[in-house]
């Protein structure tokens, strides 16, 4: 009796300390031991993966815009992801804490479902968190590739990883590790480099935008509430298309394809880079959203990447020609490749519709749909999702602060490309003299927002005027001279003004206007557009002058080059102007070099530093310095 009093006794204390393990974590008491962060990543997925349906894990799969969401569609259609298109937004200049009520009111729709799986939400911070109002807007790509400053661009990494998070969205799809091997190409200032091994070096903004756990593991650490999930893209070969067609067809055989192309993927995926996203363009005419043995093979097997594979905009429905045409085969391919993410920005019923019906017959194989879950659901546990699905309000105070648009102003000055600074008949010019009576500043991209953060920025394609909140390179000239010089601005003036007004100097400010993807190539001249030539003639010959270019590649400039005194390469500075006349004025050194090669003429295209015949007007790797102290 004694005995089974005992027994009984030391049962009772069993089941006490069990009520009280239950209290503290009750999804582990019901077995749900995917909410509780104790367990290992991969034992949560497991056991998440092993509750869903296929309409949940379907769900998991579709990423749609902003526009088409709501917290009762996330909810109905167990939605996986929602993103911001280019431009997006929840209202015109909408403020953080709009955007924070915006994301947590989807999140509140995701929570709500069977199953609480948090949704990812994802946007283009491809330069700063450029769809927001406000925010700091850095130097497109091809200019930090100019500053051979990994550092840099990895501090960049985490003030952009800030200013996301400040909005409440804790996913960019960024970084662009094309290699433009064509500046027809419109996405081209998308690219670090023409040369593979600088477009590597620069994966350091995955370390800025994504962090680093204090165990040392390399990957998304969003525990801190600062960092964000990142995307390399577009794999693999968009910067190599004939003649630079954006979502055209790469030409090369697999050594070339790897040794150019792919050069920084297996980087980035050291790096713990969580997702990767797929390439609009074909290789040799075979579709990379259909590229099985690229995706799976390749990238998922040789190159062992753990994350998850996202579809471009639209992508799985360019599959086909015309755009859109057998939609279910299309759908097939696109996921038996290896995508698990798709973006489907407005079809997502019809999407979910077509992969439920393609599961159903088998054309999709259940482990297909499976190994793609499992992913996501990777990707959101080890982020920190589950544990912190909500948006921080504290951090809205980051975005577009003045120690962010301080390191702006550096990448600026670093990016820029002296090209020339006098010789022949013209005197050396640079740095300019503070102190001049009367300076003439002439052409619209001097004293635009807009046309000096190009592409990507307020819009997908970008516009002119004040589209946001920043410094133009006429007001940093300003900013710049003594209180006793006349800056005199003129957006086109007429023919012979400069001569006989007194003025020292002109600094004539040229380039193209924004543009993106598609509507950005130019397969024709890539001539400046007028009236930049005739500006450039007639000022320059009439007084001394720095011509400084903004563009995101090289415009043809030798016909001009002789009227110069000196040129500048400024690229894509961003909202940051100021950092443009730093250096024009001697404040800081010119130290860039060129990221990629200046043609003469668009017959020599495709040209890149290495090939056979190689006559550049500007070589890959050339930049000036003043000379200064």
């Amino acid at each position: 009796m004694k005995i089974e009093g005992s027994l009984a006794m030391g049962s009772q204390w069993a089941l006490v300390v069990l009520a009280c393990l239950c209290l503290l974590v009750p999804n582990v008491a019901m077995g749900q031991l995917y909410k509780d962060p104790r367990q290992p990543v991969e034992r949560r997925v497991n056991d998440l993966l092993s509750r869903m349906t296929l309409d949940e894990k379907i769900g998991q799969m579709t990423q749609i815009e902003r526009g088409s969401a709501s917290a009762a569609v996330i909810q109905q259609y167990k939605i996986g992801s929602v993103l911001s298109g280019g431009g997006s937004e929840p209202a015109f200049r909408a403020t953080p804490s709009q955007w924070m009520s915006m994301t947590n009111n989807f999140q509140w729709g995701a929570l709500k479902t069977r199953l609480s799986i948090p949704f990812l939400y994802g946007t283009d911070a491809v330069h700063g968190n450029n769809n927001v109002y406000g925010a700091t807007i850095f130097p497109h790509n091809i200019g930090l590739g100019c500053t051979r400053d990994p550092w840099l661009v990895r501090r960049i990494g985490s003030a952009t990883a800030l200013e996301v998070r400040a909005t409440g969205i804790s996913y960019t799809f960024a970084p662009c590790l094309a290699v433009c091997r064509d500046p027809r190409w419109g996405r081209c200032y998308e690219s670090y480099s023409e040369d593979p091994e600088v477009v590597r070096s620069m994966t350091t903004i995955i370390d800025g935008l994504q962090g680093q756990s204090p165990a040392g593991w390399r990957g998304p650490y969003l525990q801190d509430r600062r960092k964000v999930l990142a995307c390399a893209k577009h794999f693999v070969g968009d910067g190599g298309t004939f003649q630079g067609k954006d979502m055209g067809n790469t030409v090369v055989n697999y050594e070339t394809l790897v040794k150019t192309h792919m050069r920084a993927y297996p980087t980035a995926i050291a790096k713990g880079v969580s997702t990767i996203m797929v390439s609009y363009s074909s290789w040799n005419n075979q579709k990379m959203h259909a590229n099985k043995f690229l995706l799976t093979d390749v990238l998922k097997g040789r190159l062992g990447f753990k994350g998850f594979v996202i579809s471009d905009w639209d992508g799985i429905e360019r599959i086909t020609n015309p755009w859109g045409a057998n939609y279910a085969n299309s759908v097939r391919l696109g996921i038996n490749a290896g995508i698990d993410m798709v973006m489907v920005p407005k079809n997502y019923v019809t999407f979910i519709a077509t992969v439920k019906r393609l599961v159903s017959t088998g054309a999709i194989p259940m482990s297909r749909i499976n190994d793609a879950v499992t992913r996501i659901l990777r990707v959101k546990l080890q982020a920190g999702l589950f544990e912190y699905p909500y948006a921080d309000n504290s951090l809205g105070a980051y975005l577009g602060t003045l120690s962010h648009r301080a390191l702006a102003r550096e990448a600026v000055r670093k990016s820029l490309v002296l090209l020339k600074n006098g010789g022949g008949a013209k005197k050396r010019l640079l740095p300019l003299n503070k102190n001049a009576r009367r300076v003439l500043v002439v052409g619209a991209h001097a004293n635009d927002i807009g046309l000096q953060c190009g592409g990507w920025t307020m819009s997908w394609q970008g516009s002119q005027g004040a589209t946001t909140k920043g410094t133009t390179i006429l007001a940093g000239i300003r900013q710049s001279v003594s209180k006793n010089t006349e800056v005199v601005y003129q957006y086109n003036p007429p023919t012979g003004y400069a001569k006989g007004k007194g003025f020292e100097y002109a600094i004539v400010v040229v380039g193209e206007k924004p543009y993106a993807e598609i509507q950005g190539d130019n397969l024709n001249n890539l001539n400046m557009p007028s009236p930049y030539p005739a500006l450039i003639k007639d000022t320059c010959s009439n007084i001394p002058c720095v011509v400084v270019m903004i563009s995101g590649r090289p415009l043809v400039v030798e016909p001009y080059l002789g009227y110069m005194n000196a040129f500048v390469a400024a690229w894509l500075p961003g909202s940051e102007g100021r950092g443009v006349a730093e250096v024009l004025f001697g404040n800081y050194e010119f130290t860039g070099r060129l990221s990629r090669t200046w043609f003469r003429n668009v017959g020599q295209l495709p040209m890149n530093v290495g090939d056979r015949y190689y006559n550049p007007l500007f070589p890959f790797g050339f930049g000036m310095k003043m000379g200064i102290k």
